[in-house]
């Protein structure tokens, strides 16, 4: 099955809104999975500098022919991630989804994955998506997205870099 925006609706996915206009008070505070696609399929523009905040003391920026080689054609989905609940049960999707904003937009992650969405030129006209899952099901369900959309792809969403595991 082909991961976009018409999918992703049709399974329970809701929000679809782009990142400058989000209320970050609509997204739940359960956990879930959340994805950023393409307003629309388009060739993707690369900021030389990402706009994504140091971690570790690593620049998050790529070069152009690393964006590049990432890049996967003709697909909507850019990163598909997940919101754990967190070890005190304070997690969740908005609070990922606001610290993923949070490092778009300079300030240090507490996480490094998909860093790559902030060296597009317009990140912040992508849009996000969200479903809610059982804490149980949630590391399954992440794995089950990333096999979907490898089987129609070949590679993984453009800024997801690591396999999820069920």
């Amino acid at each position: 099955m082909t991961l976009n925006k018409k999918t992703l609706k049709a399974d329970g996915f809701t929000g679809f809104r782009p990142l400058t206009a989000l209320d970050i008070n609509r997204i739940p505070q359960h956990q879930g999975i959340f994805a950023l696609l393409l307003p629309e399929v388009s060739e993707p523009r690369f900021l030389t500098k990402s706009t994504a905040g140091i971690f570790k003391k690593k620049n998050p920026s790529l070069a152009q022919a690393e964006l590049a080689a990432n890049w996967v054609a003709d697909a909507e989905v850019l990163y598909i991630g997940k919101a754990g609940p967190g070890s005190k049960g304070n997690r969740g999707l908005r609070r990922q989804v606001q610290e993923f904003i949070d490092f778009g937009r300079g300030k240090p992650p507490g996480h490094w994955d998909g860093r790559l969405i902030w060296q597009l030129a317009d990140a912040e006209n992508l849009l996000v998506a969200w479903k809610e899952f059982p804490a149980a099901e949630l590391n399954g369900a992440h794995a089950l997205y990333h096999a979907q959309f490898r089987q129609v792809h070949g590679p993984l969403p453009f800024a997801n870099l690591v396999q999820a595991r069920s």
